[in-house]
């Protein structure tokens, strides 16, 4: 079983051997850490974007990029705490546009079946999932609007249904910790 617990330290400062970003198919990252992580990892984001632009990167999917340090100028004495992977979750089709359930649980499926081997052959223990992204900020005007949509439109809530998906999801995974890095708005208790 794994280990999920909620932090509010920084991300970029883990020592996780794999970065859960989610991103979306626009190849546009208006999250301030996922702007950051353009510069610190420069090969991941070169991938990403050329499957946005190739069109061949799918909401709910998962895109896993082994870094490669050498390129990046960064040795293994210091890599420090440089992640191994990158698992860019792809849970929108524009960063405008809120996560759905669907494809949150499907990019979360995805994530999983490419983890179970790094687990089980690679000796990965330690994920770091950015949480941010997949809180909505919406004001109850907003969710009038959106309850005159389908139900797939109206933006999630982190306690009812972001937070259980990534548990239901997660928790099986075997031997790995899971940090979960919220914003300080955002209450590290669970209900």
């Amino acid at each position: 079983m794994a280990t999920l617990e909620l932090t509010h330290t920084p991300i970029l400062n883990s020592s996780a051997q794999i970065l859960v970003l989610p991103v979306n198919t626009a190849g546009i990252l208006l999250d301030p850490v996922l702007m950051r992580t353009k510069t610190l990892f420069p090969d991941n984001h070169q991938r990403y974007y050329r499957a946005c632009r190739d069109n061949s990167l799918k909401v709910g999917s998962c895109l896993l990029h082994k870094r490669t340090l050498e390129h990046a100028g960064l040795g293994i004495s210091s890599n420090g705490n440089q992640p191994s992977y990158i698992a860019n979750l792809v849970t929108s089709d524009h960063p405008y546009h809120p996560t759905r359930a669907r494809w949150l649980n499907a990019s979360l499926i995805d994530l999983q079946q490419q983890l179970m081997p790094l687990i089980r052959y690679q000796g990965i223990r330690r994920v770091a999932l950015l949480a941010r992204p997949l809180i909505s900020y919406h004001t109850p005007q907003a969710d009038a609007t959106d309850a005159l949509d389908s139900s797939n439109s109206v933006p999630l809530d982190w306690h009812a249904d972001t937070l259980p998906l990534l548990t239901r999801q997660l928790q099986d995974l075997p031997k790995l910790r899971i940090d979960i890095h919220l914003p300080n708005s955002i209450s590290s208790y669970t209900h």
